[in-house]
């Protein structure tokens, strides 16, 4: 159970957030993560702070923690031709580099695209940058909520229109790391094949334009400016957030037949004028969202959930990530893991969320490695390439 990619040798040159969640997906699924870091400081995510963890000397960031399970770290000064020459052996060794530089930074450390497929033809090149690697912007810098705030994501997100807010984590990272991933495994399947590499780009800004979904197609087919409705679905009514007696419970009801069961059992008019189609609710969605909490302003949480359930109506609450890591569902899931820091000793993180076969094991490994401290592997690392060198 060692996953599907144990035989993948990955060297992830990438920092903060977008790369290195697209070498932790690799190795969540049994790659062999090998993170190249700066002797001073590594990756900038470790200084991203508080919260800091664990003794004096050697504290830890949590930001750090969330994004390099299951690697190893290892510590090359690539200004050096010691750490130039390192990395190269990897390299000659390795299916798959991840690196998010700005555009021009590897070629000016001797890493050109053309430089690597001549050291290694076989490797794959994930390489996620801002903006993308061309275009009259391609070298700008890439940061989350700038590309949130660019690709349209936080003009369709918040309250109403004119107050645009960002997403609570940072998902064009997050994003881009998961569709680097999904094209790094798409361009090794390829190499089976072909028996060579290629390069597998994409950016913050395509990862947030590829996730605009339906409100996308409402401006280039529709010809619709898309704008922030707060809490509730653009296209279906009632869909969202609603208050209750002493609380909040979020509802879909997605389907015609849906809405002729909820309605009569909330005295809501179900033929109305104005209720009677989704096309119509959507129309007067005020209207309809004002009936509704009406309705269930008489009805605590505790007993309204298990009464939308009896009607079949999706519902739930809003719950805080206490609420939600201590939740038998999510336990059951394997969406935490106990794994064993070097300095921190027994910690429990959130895990992979991917499970092969019915293996509790998500990613389909035994067991998952911790984050590593800074340089911890680097000894053993490059003991192996001089082992393997002979």
């Amino acid at each position: 159970m060692a996953g599907p990619l144990s035989d993948v040798l990955v060297i992830d040159l990438s920092r903060a957030l977008a790369g290195p969640h697209a070498a932790m997906l690799l190795g969540d699924l049994g790659a062999r993560v090998i993170k190249i870091e700066h002797p001073e400081g590594g990756d900038d995510s470790r200084g991203w702070g508080p919260p800091f963890v664990g003794p004096e000397g050697a504290k830890e960031a949590t930001y750090f923690l969330s994004c390099n399970r299951n690697k190893e770290s290892v510590v090359l000064d690539l200004k050096s031709e010691a750490g130039k020459r390192d990395l190269g052996r990897l390299l000659a060794r390795a299916d798959v580099l991840v690196e998010n530089f700005r555009p021009g930074v590897l070629d000016r450390l001797g890493f050109s695209m053309a430089a690597l497929r001549e050291l290694n033809p076989r490797l794959v090149v994930l390489s996620i940058t801002g903006f993308g690697h061309d275009g009259p912007e391609g070298d700008r810098a890439g940061y989350d909520q700038i590309a949130q705030g660019e690709g349209g994501l936080m003009s369709i997100t918040g309250p109403s229109p004119g107050v645009p807010i960002r997403v609570g984590v940072p998902i064009a990272d997050l994003l881009a790391g998961m569709y680097g991933a999904y094209g790094a495994v798409a361009a090794l399947h390829e190499r089976a094949v072909t028996g060579v590499g290629r390069v597998v780009r994409t950016s913050l800004l395509a990862a947030i334009v590829g996730v605009h979904a339906y409100q996308g197609t409402r401006y280039t087919v529709a010809g619709e400016v898309p704008q922030a409705l707060g809490n509730h679905h653009p296209s279906i009514c009632p869909y969202g957030l609603f208050a209750c007696q002493d609380g909040l419970v979020q509802i879909s009801v997605g389907s015609e037949g849906l809405w002729r069961r909820f309605a009569p059992a909330f005295a809501l008019p179900v033929d109305a004028a104005g209720f009677s189609t989704n096309a119509e609710r959507v129309g007067q969605r005020d209207v309809v969202i004002t009936a509704v909490e009406e309705a269930f302003s008489s009805w605590p949480v505790a007993d309204l959930l298990p009464k939308l359930a009896e009607l079949g109506i999706p519902a739930g609450e809003v719950k805080d990530l206490e609420q939600v890591y201590t939740w038998e569902q999510t336990l059951s899931q394997g969406l935490l893991v106990d794994v064993e820091h070097a300095t921190l000793g027994k910690i429990q993180i959130p895990g992979p969320v991917i499970r092969l076969d019915d293996n509790p094991f998500a990613g389909g490994q035994e067991t998952n490695a911790a984050p590593p401290t800074l340089g911890q592997h680097t000894e053993d690392v490059l003991a192996w390439l001089d082992a393997t060198d002979r």
